[in-house]
Formats: C-alpha cells, sequence, structure tokens
C-alpha cells in the first residue's frame, strides 16, 4: 500500500494531502522546510517505509522509518505545526493557514485505521512525500 503526501510549502509551514489509491484522506500539517535540519525542518521529499509505534507519550502512532540524518520522524495528531511538532507529519482534517489545522486527532484515527489494517495483513506500507 503506498501513501502519497503532496505539499505546499510556506515560511510558517508546510501543508499536505494525503492520499491512497488516488483516494484523499486528508490534510498534513508540518513545519518549514529548513534543510531537514532536526527539530525545526519538515523531512526531505523522498520514498520511505511506514511501521507501527508504541510511546508512552502518543500509545500506538505511526513512524516513518529510515529518514536521512533523522529519527522518530512520526504521524500523530498536532493542529499547530511550530508548537507541537519536531519534525513529524500531523495529519488534520481541515487546514486553518500554513503549518496549522483542526481536528488532528479525527484525521490522525482515519489514518492509523488504514495504515494499521495494511500492516496487519503483512502488507508493506509506504510514503512517497512530493510537492
Amino acid at each position: 500500500m503506498v501513501l502519497v503526501l503532496t505539499r505546499t510549502y510556506f515560511p510558517e509551514g508546510t501543508n499536505g494531502k494525503l492520499a491512497c489509491a488516488g483516494q484523499f484522506l486528508c490534510c498534513t500539517i508540518e513545519l518549514p522546510w529548513r534543510e531537514n535540519e532536526k527539530r525545526i525542518s519538515c523531512i526531505p521529499e523522498g520514498y520511505y517505509l511506514l511501521r507501527k509505534r508504541y510511546s508512552r507519550k502518543f500509545q500506538w502512532h505511526i513512524e516513518v522509518v529510515a529518514v536521512k540524518n533523522r529519527s522518530l520522524i512520526l504521524l500523530h495528531p498536532a493542529n499547530n505545526a511550530l508548537r507541537e511538532l519536531n519534525g513529524c507529519i500531523a495529519p488534520v482534517m481541515q487546514l486553518s493557514g500554513a503549518g496549522t489545522g483542526m481536528q488532528s486527532r479525527m484525521a490522525f484515527a482515519k489514518v492509523k485505521k488504514v495504515v494499521y489494517a495494511a500492516l496487519e495483513q503483512s502488507a508493506i506500507v509506504s510514503l512517497i512525500v512530493q510537492s
């Protein structure tokens, strides 16, 4: 299964649209592009694998694997990239500005359901990040 994240870049944040098999899933928010600097930049465009991950802070969520010079890049709920993200990707139901959105928990639950269902069937789940 392949998820495609198509981004639009702004100085204050990065907005995106996430789709699977050509079907729109939700919008996304991220930090602005700042040369892939840890904790202040979104990740580079490219091809990544996704896997399940558990932490006390986010419970069950999704990890973006093998990001160059980065670790622990996650998909998790957040509504404001500059305040709540350190390089991760947050699904949102609706964009409200550059790097901001609404109803992130609802959007994340939708993405997690699709990704986890595929992983539980032993499918390879990948993410293509593009502009």
